[in-house]
């Protein structure tokens, strides 16, 4: 194009980032756009914001979005969004609340759905019941993606009653709207991912009998990822390998990791270390692999092994992620990592978590039943 001395708009150039597959093409894609002066269209800056968080340089969409002239309400929802999908879309949101943002760029429901998808993953309660306080005082157009994001999150807090209230004020409904009143397939992924416990086996397999013969669902990947992984959590590797060898689909990492993690747990070491060295190969990027495999070496009194497995990741370049979770406290948003003993309430902490997994297992072993089926 440019050798035919045609000259490309801001349309040309937003189809060219959408098409990036690396960073380093974005950014010479990016520089060019910036010399042509494309800076101030707004679904331009849009798409470099999205894409630049999906190959997670969130500082440079950021940066993108503190540079341009003409932020609306579309790159609002774009760079909400990708802060969102690093954890941090909450602060950002109230980065935008405090500043008054929101009275100079009218917020539309794609904006509030990525912040309430946050809020719903952190248990932001406050920000939630915000945003659903100002789209009834506004007058928003309720959408049926936004409803339905309203529903998970008042679910998934606690608030079943404000939840019921948005799903029978809903004009239309989908199936992702009625997953919580009839069940599907995302329905069951929830129900067997909550039988993971040992004293749920029964529950699980029950459940997972239902979901195909009364409701007729074609088992997915994560169904029997679940029921793998419930199956090797309660002793039952054998049952849970048998199970995989008559699976109608091919089994990936998510079916293969729980295995490997009843085999360590059980001491199911020779079958284990099969697993594990055809997941570091099949994942070699996933770091979780790399350590149960060690661990089974280690269990096993293979120090070669470990040692082998250690020098593997290094060579390959893969980073040990700790796992995570966020907590909303008095607005303030507190991160906990896996084993992580920095905290200063940290013994407190473990003595509640502690309490609460007695309850549990009390709990369990007292209504192995599921009420809605």
């Amino acid at each position: 194009m440019l050798n035919t001395n045609i000259r490309p708009n801001s349309n040309t150039f937003t189809v060219l980032v959408k098409a990036c597959v690396t960073l380093s093409y974005l950014e010479q894609v990016f520089t060019l756009s910036m010399k042509m002066g494309n800076s101030s269209d707004v679904y331009f800056v849009s798409s470099v914001i999205n894409v630049f968080s999906k190959h997670g340089a969130i500082h440079l969409a950021r940066n993108m979005f503190d540079e341009s002239s003409n932020r609306k309400v579309v790159c609002w929802t774009s760079l909400v969004s990708s802060y969102c999908s690093c954890g941090e879309g909450i602060e950002l949101f109230r980065e935008l609340k405090k500043n008054k943002g929101y009275a100079r760029v009218r917020p539309n429901g794609s904006l509030f759905v990525s912040v309430l998808n946050a809020c719903t993953m952190v248990g932001a309660f406050e920000e939630g019941k915000w945003i659903h306080s100002y789209v009834e005082e506004n007058g928003l157009e309720y959408e049926l993606e936004l409803r339905t994001a309203l529903i998970d999150f008042y679910m998934k807090c606690g608030w079943v009653k404000s939840a019921v209230q948005v799903f029978d004020k809903m004009p239309v409904k989908d199936v992702a709207t009625w997953s919580w009143k009839k069940p599907n397939e995302v329905t069951f992924i929830g129900v067997l991912t909550a039988c993971n416990h040992k004293n749920m086996l029964g529950v699980a397999l029950r459940s997972f009998g239902i979901m195909t013969e009364k409701y007729g669902i074609t088992p997915s990947i994560e169904h029997y990822g679940c029921v793998v992984d419930v199956l090797a959590r309660s002793g039952q590797v054998i049952k849970a390998l048998s199970f995989i060898r008559n699976m109608h689909i091919e089994p990936d990492g998510a079916i293969w990791g729980p295995l490997l993690n009843g085999c360590l747990m059980h001491g199911y070491f020779e079958l284990g270390q099969t697993v594990g060295k055809y997941l570091i190969e099949f994942e070699p990027q996933h770091s979780g692999r790399y350590v149960l495999l060690a661990n089974m070496y280690a269990n096993m009194g293979k120090w070669e092994g470990v040692s082998e497995v250690r020098k593997m990741m290094k060579d390959r370049g893969v980073v040990i992620v700790s796992a995570w979770s966020f907590i909303e406290i008095d607005q303030t948003i507190h991160k906990f990592v896996a084993d992580d003993k920095c905290c200063l309430n940290s013994g407190e902490i473990y003595e509640v978590l502690s309490d609460l997994g007695r309850k549990v297992e009390e709990f369990s072993g007292d209504k192995d039943v599921l009420f809605f089926i």
